[in-house]
């Protein structure tokens, strides 16, 4: 199906090829009358058009998929091209042969005797001005989508930053608590005097830590002793927990709450009786923290969001390279985090990731302003090329049409760059990257 749209794309091509080359010899005083002429005139034509566009579709596709993103760089954007002459030449090439010899009968001695260069300018031309109006569109929709992406990377940041670590205690783990302190007050007044004690000493903890971007290991290992304190009056012994009584490295880093959030994801997501013991298990390993439980899944449970854990991960992007990690297998389920150090190359705080974000964008800026005085050399170096051939080939402006058309091309891709716009203007581009941004979220 992508393949028949794409011949079609091509075959429409080719036929507004035909009519504006038929409008120029028109204007040129050739007018041709014979419709089997004319019929044969546009089948080679089509020929050439569609061969020519699937050709450099491929090699496109090709280059887009090794470079994606980088492809406008310099020595990318260089390659790209060499690649579509030398590919353009050589289909030119085999049609050539397939027309002469095939359709008109010469042999390949004679073929090869006959061909001069002069035979490949139109055909050359033409495919050279097609595959630089494709590589300004798609300049223009991959700088449009780049844009939306830095504005959903810059409010994602902002919200990870400062709003990941808010209410990531679960309501359901107030209610419960609370439930469990209505009954602990009837049956046993002391435990439940306990319990509040450290349930006001979990909610000071969060209250305390959630604008720090990092905590020692050492401190938040003793909340989760603190919040496990509470998970086991509500059941008991039916839950076993196990923390490392030394730490290799107490002063290591952990983004704060991100056990809390762990081993109530433990709790939530299996069972927990006295028949079936749920083992929780937190140790070190190879530079990182390790929380491990065995599965034993409730048979009703409400479907995760993922949001627990992906806004650790997030956190942690913004902190480190490395990841954090989530295996399982049939019996136990287990995730890893960095254990981070002052020392950590990867990390950062708000203030170098804006930096650096900021250099980024401005090295962005610098291979656009690259890519477009090498597009607008390109086409200075070709325009008295077009004017020499329409010289020597007819007393018609034809070369007109693909300077002035090139010059738009470059008009648009310089408006990109320096980011003029004199018909929307900045405002229309900024509303509309918020209006992308919200429907795709």
């Amino acid at each position: 199906m992508k393949l028949s749209r794409e011949i079609g794309k091509a075959f429409f091509i080719g036929s507004l090829i035909f009519l504006i080359i038929g409008i120029i010899q028109y204007l040129n005083g050739e007018v041709i009358t014979d419709g089997k002429q004319l019929l044969k005139l546009f089948a080679y034509n089509q020929l050439y058009s569609v061969s020519l566009y699937l050709a450099n579709a491929v090699l496109i596709t090709k280059l887009l998929k090794r470079f994606k993103g980088e492809i406008f760089r310099l020595e990318n954007l260089s390659k790209a091209v060499m690649g579509s002459v030398v590919i353009t030449l050589f289909t030119i090439f085999l049609l050539r042969i397939v027309t002469q010899v095939g359709f008109n009968g010469e042999s390949i001695d004679e073929f090869l005797s006959g061909e001069r260069i002069q035979f490949y300018y139109v055909s050359f031309i033409i495919s050279l001005v097609v595959t630089g109006i494709f590589y300004t569109v798609y300049y223009y929709r991959y700088t449009q989508e780049r844009k939306v992406k830095e504005q959903k990377i810059i409010a994602g940041t902002a919200s990870a930053q400062f709003d990941a670590l808010k209410n990531q205690l679960d309501p359901h783990f107030l209610f419960n608590s609370l439930n469990v302190l209505t009954s602990l007050i009837e049956e046993n007044p002391k435990a439940a005097t306990k319990f509040t004690t450290a349930l006001s000493k979990v909610y000071r903890y969060v209250l305390e830590q959630k604008n720090k971007e990092l905590i020692t290991v050492e401190e938040e290992l003793k909340f989760a002793n603190l919040y496990m304190s509470l998970i086991k009056m509500r059941f008991e012994d039916s839950i076993v927990f196990d923390v490392p009584e030394r730490l290799s490295n107490p002063e290591a880093k952990v983004v704060p709450l991100s056990l809390q959030l762990l081993l109530e994801n433990a709790v939530k997501h299996n069972q927990v009786t006295p028949a079936n013991k749920l083992h929780i298990r937190i140790y070190e390993d190879n530079g990182n923290l390790v929380i491990k439980n065995n599965i034993q899944l409730k048979k009703v449970v409400k479907e995760s969001s993922g949001v627990g854990l992906r806004n650790i991960r997030q956190r942690y992007y913004l902190l480190t390279d490395r990841q954090v990690t989530v295996q399982q297998d049939e019996k136990e389920f287990w995730i890893t985090i960095p254990l981070l150090t002052q020392k950590q190359e990867g990390m950062k705080t708000q203030t170098t990731y804006i930096s650096e974000k900021r250099y980024e964008r401005a090295k962005k800026h610098v291979e656009d302003l690259k890519g477009f005085y090498v597009h607008f050399s390109i086409y200075l170096i070709m325009v008295p090329v077009f004017i020499y051939l329409n010289i020597q080939s007819t007393g018609f402006p034809w070369a007109l049409f693909p300077i002035v058309g090139w010059g738009f091309g470059i008009a648009g891709h310089a408006m990109e760059v320096f980011n003029y716009n004199p018909l929307l203007g900045k405002d229309w581009e900024e509303r509309k990257i918020r209006e992308l941004m919200r429907k795709n979220d």
